[in-house]
């Protein structure tokens, strides 16, 4: 989804990449902020969200699921450069994209994000970027498209918590529209292979891309301690923080829209 005015005009070209259960509608106040400032906006669908013409339950990959992001990035014209912006589980898909079209990224902001290198998974990488529910009990609803032989193959967050994990700092409003957007994830978001990435014993290239961090206090979907360790484990070159819930793009769009230019 395109938002913005002339390309010629844009100061900027940012691309927005959602966490798990979201889609690029999710982005509609930051979209229209930036716009407004004279950026150029692309929010992307990955498979399975809203606005993906694909079913959750037959993403069996991360590739797949990242696939919209991919082919756009593939696409861009070779001297043009984007700012990836990445929410939630989003950062490991904007990781994913910074590790194999380094050199058309300019930077890559981070928003209460999974920042952890694309590549092998290890046990501290669980700790920090996988959120720890236990507090409310069972807190999703299981899909079981390969019969319930199989292991789920999507996972949707129940409606009696969403606000309470994602929004409680929102306006009832934006998460009353949330509640009625929301979609399951497919299941291999959960168990996508992220940690240190290294190719042959060099490290990855993604390491040149500039990265931003913006933590959220109040976080009770990727708590602070998480963001935190992520942040020390792989310092990024700046790190801001805001007091809100999960969701600054509903919580307080106007203010993330300051952090993230005062970034660039």
């Amino acid at each position: 989804m395109e938002a913005g005015g002339e390309v010629s005009k844009a100061k900027e070209h940012f691309v927005l990449v959602h966490g798990a259960c979201h889609g690029a509608w999710c982005w509609f106040k930051l979209a229209s902020l930036l716009q407004g400032s004279g950026h150029r906006v692309s929010c992307i669908d990955l498979a399975g969200a809203a606005g993906s013409l694909v079913n959750p339950n037959d993403v069996r990959s991360f590739d797949e699921y990242d696939a919209p992001l991919l082919q756009f990035m593939a696409a861009l014209p070779d001297a043009h450069k984007v700012i990836l912006v990445g929410h939630s589980a989003g950062g490991l898909s904007v990781t994913h994209a910074m590790h194999l079209f380094t050199d058309k990224i300019k930077q890559g902001i981070f928003i209460a994000a999974d920042m952890l290198p694309f590549g092998f998974q290890t046990e501290q990488d669980t700790k920090d970027g996988v959120p720890d529910f236990s507090e409310f009990g069972d807190v999703y609803d299981l899909n079981f498209g390969l019969g319930e032989d199989h292991p789920p193959t999507s996972m949707a967050l129940r409606k009696e918590y969403q606000r309470t994990i994602l929004y409680h700092q929102s306006s009832r409003e934006d998460s009353t529209l949330a509640s009625i957007l929301l979609r399951p994830f497919p299941a291999v978001l959960s168990t996508a292979k992220f940690g240190r990435c290294v190719d042959d014993g060099v490290e990855s290239p993604v390491n040149a891309v500039h990265r931003v961090y913006i933590k959220t206090a109040n976080d009770r979907t990727l708590k602070p301690e998480q963001q935190e360790s992520m942040i020390r484990r792989w310092p990024p070159r700046k790190v801001m923080v805001m007091d809100t819930d999960h969701s600054p793009f509903f919580s307080a769009p106007e203010r993330l829209l300051e952090l993230i230019l005062e970034s660039v």
